[in-house]
């Protein structure tokens, strides 16, 4: 009888656990569902999949710690998107899976990230301080090795799919129109929008500007241009004039040569082993602008130019004044949103320049960021005498933690307010 009973608590505990996870699950299908609905009928579909992509990259970073963790054998209890109230959630052996209100990040607990923390004598054998300093360096250093990783396969996609400026050819994207009744070179010439420039005067082109200057360096000399038309080579004599003669309406009309035309440089796919190796060094190229923006940033001479920034913010809506500024998560999904209707390859970009500067920012070494456990795990392993280790006090790290992250709140909260009062300007033209 007793077993009876127990046997029907159980079933009714699992019909209760059953009947709380599908309305869980059926709250996230409903507002899903709404979100894309508003979506389409705001017509910001693709910046929702941008955001998307964002919230995901966000969980492949924690994804990196929690792999890591599980294979070095710490006990990890929780894997979570976002902060806040719970929406849903299942275990899975001893970590439990969810979802939270605030979709404003995620995170992965791993018991013993300190040597605060209370733990059974069960637990205290897989905490992440009781594990050996390799383990701990490359839990610390997951998260950002994962951005790294996402952006090499965007470059990879970039470059295979997308292509990079040709250097060695510039397509006609229309005809510029003149005052009056007069007909430009390029019309007289019979030049079309869609033409593909690969030379000029007999010679390859090696870059754009060698375009644009042979036009400039010809005024009322015939030049010849070697073009691709639909998949098929020819050559058209033009003959440029100067703005004078087409009368433009400019304050002061040059005397250079032009023909009429609006260039655009075309994207060239690269080869699949260039694909491959190439993201390498743009990687390389890039962390080191990222990291020298940020020593820059907080300087002494950087702090006083986001002070300035802040009081006269209109000055840094584009150009040089720009580059003094944060993107809150408002800036950013304007980002998304720029970047989306521009196309695939600004959304590549803009999502691999994310991936690094994330990366490089996690690896900061300080508390809470990823860096200040990778100096942790390294300066207790340089104390630890004779097999003996040593475990950093981490109440003295408490009034350092507390400190950056007042500096993020306090980054976050100007970057916020500069991004809803004065916008930056579309990078993407």
């Amino acid at each position: 009888m007793n077993t009876e009973r127990i046997n029907a608590g159980d079933d009714d505990d699992l019909a209760s656990t059953r009947g709380k996870l599908w309305r869980s699950l059926a709250r996230i299908a409903l507002g899903f569902f709404v979100v894309v609905l508003l979506a389409i009928y705001l017509n910001i579909g693709k910046t929702l999949l941008v955001v998307a992509a964002l919230v995901a990259m966000i969980m492949v970073h924690e994804l990196g710690h929690f792999v890591v963790a599980k294979v070095s054998g710490m006990k990890v209890t929780e894997y979570f998107l976002g902060f806040g109230p719970k929406l849903f959630s299942f275990r899975r052996g001893e970590t439990e899976y969810g979802i939270k209100a605030i979709p404003a990040g995620g995170y992965v607990k791993i018991v013993g990230m300190s040597n605060v923390e209370e733990l059974s004598p069960e637990d205290e054998a897989r905490a992440y301080r009781s594990s050996t300093f390799p383990r701990r360096l490359a839990v610390s250093v997951a998260g950002s090795f994962m951005h790294f990783v996402m952006a090499y396969l965007l470059l990879v996609a970039l470059f295979l799919f997308v292509g990079v400026p040709s250097s060695n050819q510039i397509e006609i994207s229309a005809l510029s129109s003149a005052k009056g009744a007069i007909t430009t070179p390029a019309m007289q010439a019979g030049l079309r929008a869609g033409d593909i420039v690969y030379g000029i005067d007999g010679k390859n082109l090696t870059s754009p500007n060698q375009f644009v200057t042979a036009i400039q360096d010809s005024p009322n000399k015939a030049v010849t241009l070697d073009l691709y038309r639909g998949g098929k080579a020819m050559a058209i004599v033009v003959t440029p004039t100067t703005e004078a003669k087409l009368n433009v309406a400019t304050s002061s009309p040059s005397s250079a040569g032009v023909i009429g035309v609006h260039l655009v440089v075309p994207n060239e796919s690269l080869p699949l082993l260039s694909s491959l190796g190439r993201p390498f060094s743009a990687i390389g190229s890039y962390s080191s602008q990222t990291i020298s923006a940020l020593m820059s940033h907080f300087s002494i001479s950087g702090i006083s130019n986001y002070v300035h920034a802040l009081s006269h913010p209109a000055s840094t809506t584009s150009g040089a004044g720009a580059s003094v500024r944060f993107e809150s998560p408002v800036g950013i999904v304007r980002l998304a949103s720029q970047a989306a209707n521009v196309g695939i390859g600004a959304v590549l970009t803009l999502l691999f320049s994310i991936n690094v500067f994330v990366g490089i920012f996690n690896l900061i070494p300080l508390l809470p960021l990823d860096g200040g456990h990778v100096v942790i795990a390294a300066y207790e392993r340089v104390r630890s005498r004779k097999g003996k280790r040593y475990h950093a006090d981490m109440m003295k790290m408490i009034p350092v933690t507390y400190a950056v992250l007042l500096v993020i709140v306090l980054l976050g909260v100007t970057a916020l307010y500069l991004d809803i009062t004065h916008p930056l300007a579309n990078p993407f033209g």
